[in-house]
């Protein structure tokens, strides 16, 4: 009960404090949105997109789930929220950036590296990422495990990469990026410090990007 009158008490001060304070944002917010990124992101709680890039409502189309994962692409019947989030951010709303921001701690990328019965009473989440089982194998070849923050570092990492390849897989991203009309880019962002270190494929590693 707690946590629910916090969020009541934070709703009405939005709207006596923020919202006042924005009020002209807002108005213009009203019929439209055009956002200049697409921000592909974990559902983890201690990550606040807006937040860390300080931009206002409007600016950023977000896609949250679990380990910030993107579905190679394929045409398909099923329900697919993120594969369809990214089409309309992309082709509807004309982005011009997409980031896959991971990040330290991540629940997911550590799950991967768990035993397979680590996830048995959660199915859902235990298909969801398989995704993510290409990074986890090539982790475990290169890293072992005799050293688990090294492999969850490594980890979290790689599977930024890797969900940047798969978003070269839609074939109307790969069309913009190739006519320079579409950037993609890779954070990853250390929650107990505040530093994002972006990826740099002339690299082939992450470098602090807001020292």
């Amino acid at each position: 009960m707690e946590a629910m009158q916090k969020l009541m008490d934070g709703i009405v001060q939005f709207r006596k404090e923020d919202f006042e304070e924005h009020r002209e944002l807002f108005k213009n917010l009203g019929t439209e949105q055009k956002p200049h990124t697409l921000f592909i992101t974990c559902s983890d709680s201690r990550l606040d997109p807006n937040m860390i890039t300080n931009t206002l409502p409007g600016e950023l189309f977000t896609i949250r789930n679990i380990a910030n994962l993107v579905p190679p692409y394929r045409e398909t019947s099923e329900f697919v929220a993120t594969t369809a989030a990214i089409e309309y951010a992309v082709v509807f709303l004309e982005v011009e950036h997409i980031i896959v921001c991971g990040h330290s701690n991540c629940g997911g990328c550590n799950a991967c590296l768990k035993p397979p019965e680590y996830l048995e009473t959660v199915p859902h989440t235990k298909k969801w990422l398989e995704l993510a089982h290409p990074v986890r194998d090539h982790v475990l070849r290169n890293m072992g495990e005799n050293d688990p923050e090294a492999m969850e570092w490594m980890m979290e990492q790689e599977n930024i990469v890797e969900q940047l390849k798969h978003l070269l897989t839609y074939p109307y991203i790969k069309e913009r990026v190739e006519a320079g009309q579409l950037t993609l880019s890779g954070w990853y962002y250390i929650i107990e410090t505040g530093e994002i270190f972006m990826y740099e494929s002339r690299e082939a590693g992450f470098i602090l990007a807001n020292g």
